[in-house]
């Protein structure tokens, strides 16, 4: 058993502690149980194997007053970061319990200096805020372990300088994920960082993605685009205007229950209004699906007499995807085939079924449209549903199975969306959305990101039974300067990568149907846009120019309230 303690104002609570769990080797969510009692925080595991923590901590102005009157370093002044999902690194079991603070700290100063070495940024970063503020972080650190020696009580010297140091090194792992954005984008979209890992110079379109020699992953020749994810429901000249001003692409979600609500009949009706526009007027790639996703929300009430017949929902899945690809086969370009299948939502499969169920799915729409990019999609990409259902595959894990069964797939997609309490939705910190992507660079395949979003408001669910995840919260609580202030800064993380061939905001408009997240449009549902609709253009101008403004990036996390001094 692993066991921490943590500070008395961060509100443990008695019994299963939501939405924590445990991680194994290469962060792959393992078996185990996560309770706390008063500030003890205990960590039952099926394995004596060595085991990381992850959990969420809250870091609002409460819990920073912690750290006293004191709060400048390195001439800006320490502010709330709000309520962020964080991790230990592997701890073997003792009978001395972990104090929470300095563990996390020592794996976020850790992250910290192997994205360093992983980026190449030492030599551009020397010298800069977040290297000094690195170097304080060590400092607070290192005093945390001298007093750790004494004592590891709640609220001791050691725990407050153990937050301390989780609290500079967050800070400065943020702003230093936002430097490398700054040192990589105007390479990315001018093409000079692939004519520097391209062996020969080849003509433009004959280029193919090649290998990055030292980052891993593919680098990409063309520039990224951005797009949003359309309602069929929603279609007005509010939603038509924001799409031409804001966006490269569309994308149709085609759900099963909305296609194909009773058996055998189907509705185009909406979904065709939306893609002749795109392709008639707009002018505008369409990107399609996903076709299967077995999500609540997503299927028909006739499809769960199929349920435990493999064979019947094999036959069914393959005749939905002819009917769909047949009838829009000549104006989509990219189908999302399936979404979701490793993780056993809803749809119980076993290993076999799941990997046979893709292959399907994927050869269908590869035979009926050749000319098509074919793409599986990966919800909950950091994989904590593992821990609760071992029949279920984690996502690299799957991903990897994929490409080793040489599925022909032209990418993977990734659900990318923070402040809700569903499942896999809780808030995470700027440098850990950059880790995960550049982790799923190494399936070697493009990346896009098929739904990126957060919302105007906390998304809680509507009838709480009391164990369900915080949504958490990013610098402040959800609104919507926050949301605007979440795309402008993880979306542009995420466009200088040079492996991420898109983004799609999830939802345009907020739909009047089931969503994700009731709040997260770019449009309300007066009709009337939200600041990230401001922030979708400024991405999509400076795409265009191939520049990124350093103040316009700057104020993603320096505000008129966290002045920064000298």
């Amino acid at each position: 058993m692993l066991r921490f303690v943590s500070l008395d104002r961060t509100k443990v609570a008695h019994g299963a502690i939501a939405g924590a769990y445990l991680l194994g080797q290469d962060n792959v969510a393992i078996a185990g149980e996560v309770t706390g009692v008063d500030n003890l925080i205990h960590c039952e595991k099926t394995t004596s194997e060595a085991a990381a923590l992850a959990l969420q901590v809250d870091l609002r102005e409460d819990t920073l007053t912690i750290l006293g009157s004191d709060r400048e370093v390195e001439g800006i002044e320490l502010t709330p970061l709000g309520v962020l999902m964080l991790q230990t690194c592997l701890l073997p079991e003792r009978d001395k319990p972990y104090l929470l603070t300095i563990e996390l700290a020592r794996h976020r100063i850790m992250l910290l200096m192997t994205k360093l070495e992983e980026w190449g940024a030492f030599e551009h970063a020397e010298g800069s805020l977040p290297m000094r503020l690195l170097s304080r972080a060590r400092e607070s650190f290192v005093q945390a372990l001298v007093h750790a020696q004494d004592s590891v009580e709640p609220d001791s010297p050691a725990a407050v300088h153990g937050l301390r140091a989780l609290w500079i090194a967050l800070e400065a792992s943020e702003r230093l994920t936002l430097l490398q954005t700054q040192h990589d984008f105007a390479p990315r979209m001018d093409g000079t960082m692939y004519e520097s890992v391209a062996e020969e110079s080849v003509e433009p379109a004959q280029r193919t993605p090649v290998l990055h020699p030292s980052r891993g992953g593919v680098v990409l020749p063309m520039k990224p685009m951005l797009g949003a994810a359309v309602s069929p429901s929603v279609f007005a000249p509010t939603t038509t205007e924001a799409i031409t001003k804001s966006c490269d692409f569309i994308t149709v979600p085609m759900r099963w229950v909305e296609m194909e609500p009773a058996e055998g009949a189907y509705d185009y009706s909406k979904t065709d209004r939306w893609i002749e526009w795109a392709i008639r007027t707009a002018k505008l790639p369409v990107v399609a699906g996903p076709l299967v996703d077995f999500r609540t929300t997503s299927v028909p009430d006739w499809l769960y007499i199929w349920e435990n017949d493999y064979e019947t929902l094999r036959e069914l899945v393959y005749e939905h995807i002819k009917a769909l690809v047949t009838r829009y086969r000549r104006t989509v370009t990219r189908w999302t085939v399936c979404s979701g299948l490793h993780c056993g939502k809803n749809f119980k499969l076993s290993f076999e079924q799941m990997m046979d169920l893709t292959r399907i799915c994927v050869l269908v729409a590869r035979k009926l449209h050749p000319r098509a990019k074919i793409q599986v999609e990966i919800t909950q990409p950091w994989g904590e549903y593992h821990t609760k259902d071992r029949a279920t595959l984690p996502p690299l894990l799957y991903a990897e199975m994929l490409s080793q069964a040489g599925v022909q797939l032209d990418a993977f997609s990734l659900r990318l969306q923070m402040g809700s309490h569903r499942p896999g939705l809780q808030t995470r910190d700027l440098m850990a959305f950059s880790d995960l992507l550049d982790r799923y660079a190494m399936l070697d395949r493009p990346i896009t990101i098929s739904a990126f979003g957060s919302p105007v408001a906390p998304v809680l669910p509507r009838d709480p039974v009391g164990d369900e995840p915080s949504p958490g919260s990013w610098r402040q609580d959800w609104n919507e300067q926050t949301q605007a202030a979440w795309l402008r800064a993880y979306g542009a993380v995420a466009l200088s990568k040079p492996f991420v061939e898109s983004i799609c905001w999830h939802e345009l408009a907020d739909p009047i149907g089931p969503s994700d997240m009731r709040t997260g449009g770019l449009i309300d549902s007066r009709g009337q846009s939200r600041e990230a609709l401001d922030q979708m253009i400024g991405l999509r101008s400076m795409l265009t120019s191939g520049k990124l403004d350093p103040s316009w990036m700057g104020s993603a996390i320096v505000s008129d309230t966290q002045p920064t001094k000298g």
